[in-house]
């Protein structure tokens, strides 16, 4: 599953090799990763047991406690401490937008989205997938190793780019399935305010949030030509414009907007990359990955 091609192409899974997933600040607890820990983690020395959750190692359980009290404990001890790694992904219609090339964002999200998982899947981290789109949210469980990231994959390879984004009421849960210190990549267009307003908060409430808005070469340099009518794939709306004659504007404002739109995700504490998907994914992930302490 993880070498499949529409999901991590060979040349990019060749690429990730050196690259690592680190934490802007450090976790406070876990398995072991590769991260440093502030507190207790899984390594050679015991220190205590704690409750077991959703996506421990069952190798880690202490059976012995177990059947003196019929409830099953994790041994933890002093040692580094992995990351809990989300993938949120905007699934919505307009992630379905072609480049010139033919393209999509959808293709480059979901290469991103792989790579990641990819990386936390080597790095013994703890990851989940969380799709927003048409018009409802689909979060999936927190776990690690081969098996889940095979479970990630096939519903990135089931999934497919619809309607709307969901309302803010519906995203309050991510509040509590998302814990604090947890890494969260959210991976969209950047033009949907909930969306936005969504990755301010997570970055202002204790998550490191790395935020991806991809683009198309048109988008950016405006390359169509004549008297056009565009429809938004989300909302049908329509406009006639002629293009020639939009081109300078359109340009101007595209740019100031994704200006503003980075330093409001900066004063939220957010990281905040932009990616013309005519470029190699690789150049998003080395800009992602670029703020993670070593």
């Amino acid at each position: 599953m993880a070498t499949d091609p529409a999901l991590l192409p060979a040349e990019l899974r060749a690429q990730l090799r050196g690259l690592a997933l680190r934490g802007r600040r450090p976790p406070s607890a876990g398995p072991l990763g590769l991260n440093a820990s502030r507190r207790r983690g899984a390594g050679l020395e015991f220190s205590q047991h704690r409750g077991y959750e959703p996506g421990d190692e069952p190798r880690r359980i202490d059976w012995k406690l177990f059947a003196r009290s019929d409830r099953y404990f994790v041994r933890e001890s002093e040692s580094e401490a992995a990351l809990a790694v989300f993938v949120l992904l905007d699934a919505s219609a307009s992630l379905g937008e072609e480049d010139a090339d033919g393209g999509s964002k959808w293709q480059r999200a979901r290469e991103l989205a792989a790579a990641i998982i990819e990386l936390a899947t080597r790095q013994n981290d703890r990851f989940g997938l969380v799709l927003a789109g048409d018009g409802r949210l689909q979060p999936g469980p927190l776990g690690s190793g081969p098996r889940h990231r095979d479970r990630c994959l096939g519903r990135l390879l089931e999934a497919q780019p619809a309607g709307l984004w969901p309302d803010e009421g519906a995203l309050e849960s991510l509040f509590g399935l998302i814990p604090r210190e947890s890494v969260v990549v959210q991976i969209g267009d950047g033009f949907e305010p909930i969306a936005e307003r969504l990755a301010c908060r997570l970055s202002a409430a204790d998550r490191d949030l790395r935020h991806v808005a991809l683009s198309t070469g048109i988008e950016c340099g405006f390359g169509l030509r004549g008297s056009l009518r565009l429809q938004d794939p989300e909302t049908g709306a329509e406009i006639a414009l002629d293009a020639d004659s939009a081109r300078a504007d359109f340009t101007r404002r595209f740019r100031e907007a994704r200006q503003a739109q980075a330093a409001r995700l900066a004063a939220a504490g957010a990281m905040h990359v932009e990616h013309r998907i005519d470029q190699p994914a690789i150049v998003a992930l080395r800009a992602l990955l670029g703020g993670g302490s070593r």
